[in-house]
């Protein structure tokens, strides 16, 4: 922290600069995690005759993906605390690289599927470790900001990784797609042991148990967010195709894009307000969901407002997992992080599952019309779970530790 000098001889407080290179090498990684893991469900028609198999099971793939991440993210997090954190990192991405290349050269179907559960299990691992490592990059008054970089990789994943990748796969091949992204992997790495610094594990007598770590005050309210959000964003997020299909605006593609573009817009407003103002920044965005699936319920038939509805959304759910995983390591601590965002990651996904199970049921049983009226109440829970925990969750002042 450097201090500048007022004309009357006091001195200020500056703000350190941001490590900007590490951040972005880390925010590069959750790129990577993200188009890995995403990646197949864009070639299904590619990829299925290469490897023999329906285009249902060339979807496993992701399946199996998430399904590794879920189970590996506590144990894998547990077993590798102790160990400096740099090398698991770059392990973790050098895994990613194996796997991607393994995917592209195997004709296997049951190779394939192999090398997408060691993915799954490298970006269990990652997850866990990228939020605690960026707030330990950074003072605590700029652990938001920090985690806000970190975390636009997903974004930038979603709304235009995915898309490129399925682009170099039209004009070069699927397998052109995957060996790009184990290059990508291989030199993120090195850019990794470069820039990012490196970190002790913790030692033996400093390790808290996991059940305190999940105990610790603020934890269980911040995972009840967590699933609450997670849960009623799903149900009406997987069936966005059928829902505005209900509505009478058939252009899906329109919607994900006004989507998309409106979360890169909530992740800035968050990076600018995490750090001074999470609680209100969070009751707004939560609220802001709330109006967002009433306007859908009541007004979807109306493209302009459909569309509309769809941009707060994105705005109020682009910013939410910043401000959520950074109330996590407010109330876990950055020494406790890899372990609670472990556990984090396991109710994330958790969530995702669940909503789109949910959901699914919910559009077989009562039609499209239903689900935003399915998310709504979800989302008020998880309001009144920030609502409820001014004390340790979502303090009105963060704490500074």
């Amino acid at each position: 922290m450097s201090t500048t000098s007022l004309a009357k001889g006091t001195a200020v407080p500056t703000p350190a600069p941001l490590p900007w290179s590490g951040l972005l090498a880390l925010s590069t990684a959750a790129f990577t995690a993200v188009m890995t893991e995403l990646l197949p469900a864009g070639l299904l028609p590619r990829m299925a005759p290469a490897l023999g198999v329906s285009e249902a099971r060339v979807g496993f793939l992701v399946t199996g993906y998430a399904v590794a991440s879920f189970a590996a993210a506590v144990p894998l997090t547990a077993l590798l605390r102790g160990l400096p954190r740099r090398p698991v990192l770059v392990g973790a991405l050098l895994g990613f690289a194996l796997s991607n290349a393994v995917v592209a050269l195997s004709s296997s179907y049951a190779l394939t599927f192999g090398a997408r559960l060691v993915a799954g299990c490298m970006g269990g691992t990652l997850w866990a470790m990228l939020v605690g490592y960026a707030a330990r990059m950074v003072p605590a008054e700029r652990r938001g900001r920090a985690i806000a970089i970190v975390l636009a990789g997903i974004t930038l994943a979603l709304s235009l990784g995915v898309p490129a990748g399925t682009a170099v796969a039209g004009a070069l091949g699927w397998r052109a797609a995957f060996g790009v992204l184990a290059g990508l992997a291989v030199l993120l790495a090195f850019w990794v042991r470069w820039r990012v610094p490196g970190f002790p594990g913790e030692a033996p007598g400093a390790r808290m148990p996991l059940g305190r770590v999940a105990a610790l005050p603020g934890i269980p309210a911040v995972l009840s967010v967590t699933l609450f959000l997670l849960v009623g964003h799903q149900v009406m997020y997987t069936y966005v195709a059928p829902f505005a299909g209900h509505a009478g605006f058939g252009r899906t593609g329109l919607v994900l894009l006004v989507f998309g573009a409106a979360t890169v817009v909530g992740i800035w407003l968050t990076g600018v307000l995490v750090d001074r103002h999470l609680r209100t920044t969070l009751l707004g965005a939560l609220a802001l969901c709330i109006a967002a699936m009433l306007a859908l319920g009541l007004h979807a038939g109306a493209p302009a407002l459909l569309l509309a509805a769809v941009a707060l959304w994105g705005v109020a759910f682009g910013g939410a997992p910043t401000l959520i995983q950074t109330a996590l390591v407010d109330a876990s601590g950055p020494e406790h992080a890899d372990v609670a965002t472990s556990l984090q990651t396991t109710v994330y996904n958790a969530g995702i599952a669940v909503g789109s199970l949910t959901g699914g049921v919910v559009l077989e049983n009562l039609g499209a019309g239903a689900l935003p009226w399915t998310a709504l109440p979800l989302v008020a829970l998880a309001l009144t779970a920030v609502t409820l925990g001014r004390r340790y969750a979502f303090p009105a002042a963060r704490r500074r530790t």
